[in-house]
């Protein structure tokens, strides 16, 4: 049975107090859970050089993966931000590669969240099928 959402959020969240943004100071949690019911945190991590930062959605990807995870129920992201914080760019084609079509929730710190599917998120995406 899928967690709650507002669990999912509060994973996040939690995530997110390990997130290593000097730099930024934009600091993200992700929490994703597993068909099984595992849930996979993942902050952000930023570098000095820029473009070897890694995201929190793509932490928590990675990590389920390298723990032999491959199914997903849903997503969570957590920024303190006004607006909601969708993934990035590169987030989105990781985790429609690896997720495929789940709900994502977009939270921030003042309780404020909005789920949508991956799909809405990234129309028309690109994945495998393209190269078959």
């Amino acid at each position: 049975m899928p967690l709650p959402e507002e669990q999912l959020i509060k994973a996040a969240a939690e995530a997110r107090e390990n997130a290593i943004a000097p730099y930024s100071k934009f600091r993200v949690g992700a929490a994703l859970e597993s068909v099984s019911g595992t849930v996979f945190r993942g902050c952000n991590v930023e570098n000095a050089s820029f473009g070897l930062t890694m995201c929190a959605e793509r932490v928590a990807i990675f990590k389920a993966l390298s723990e032999g995870a491959n199914e997903f129920s849903a997503l969570a992201v957590i920024a303190d931000t006004d607006r909601l914080t969708p993934p990035c760019g590169a987030c989105r084609q990781v985790i429609w590669e690896f997720c495929g079509d789940i709900p994502v929730t977009m939270a921030n710190l003042q309780g404020k969240s909005r789920t949508v599917m991956m799909s809405e998120i990234l129309p028309n995406a690109f994945d495998g099928s393209f190269l078959e």
